[in-house]
């Protein structure tokens, strides 16, 4: 294995917002999958699913989540997916990603309409392909969400190594009745994230949206004195 390399993948990720109309082969999404479950887990455990959908399913998903979102209403995730209330420093940088986002979208900050269009985005996937569902049992605990986490960032690295692109979102899993309804999943699955998968458009210019990263010192301290 080359460092270099495998170093470049970690860096070449980011969320891709826009993608082709071009469909990602059955196999491709298998062989990054497969190697994904190298994943480690508490006890070996394993506990990750995903529901992968694309063409009709895809569609239909993608279609009730839009009437949802177009009729107002409001969805409930299965889960409180962070601390509330945030940290201040955890809100500023979440600030400081959204504003530089809509400047580079070219929506001004009182454009209630380009916002909202903004968020529909995230249930036309972004016009991927493929959309992936993450999900755990009914009652996971903290630990297989850091498993699935793990696991799904392995997912990511798989798909940037094959020059596909991903947009992992909580937004979808907010209607988590919609997506196992859809889905055909069971009342016991908690839908913790979907992910949309394709071809990026190397042509939009959203996809050269990278967030500001923090220094390593700024998350890192070394006990070695």
């Amino acid at each position: 294995m080359n460092p270099a390399e495998f170093l470049s993948v970690l860096h070449a990720r980011h969320c891709q917002r826009a993608f082709l109309d071009e469909a990602v082969p059955r196999d491709i999404l298998e062989s990054v999958l497969l190697a994904a479950g190298q994943a480690p887990s508490g006890k070996n455990s394993q506990p990750w699913k995903v529901t992968v959908a694309a063409g009709a399913g895809r569609d239909a998903l993608s279609e009730a989540l839009c009437a949802a979102y177009d009729a107002g209403e409001k969805g409930k995730a299965d889960y409180e997916y962070s601390l509330l209330p945030p940290p201040a420093e955890w809100m500023d940088r979440a600030r400081a990603c959204g504003y530089a986002l809509f400047d580079l979208k070219g929506i001004e900050r009182k454009d209630c309409e380009g916002r909202k269009a903004h968020g529909r985005e995230n249930f036309t996937f972004f016009a991927a392909p493929v959309v992936m569902i993450f999900h755990l049992p009914r009652g996971a605990e903290r630990g297989n969400f850091l498993d699935l986490g793990m696991f799904m960032q392995n997912v990511m690295l798989g798909l940037t190594a094959q020059g596909l692109g991903s947009c992992p979102q909580f937004s979808v899993a907010g209607y988590a009745d919609i997506v196992r309804k859809v889905l055909g999943l069971a009342e016991d699955r908690c839908i913790v994230a979907g992910m949309s998968v394709g071809w990026p458009d190397p042509e939009a210019k959203v996809n050269t949206f990278v967030p500001e990263r923090l220094r390593l010192g700024d998350y890192v301290n070394w006990l070695d004195s």
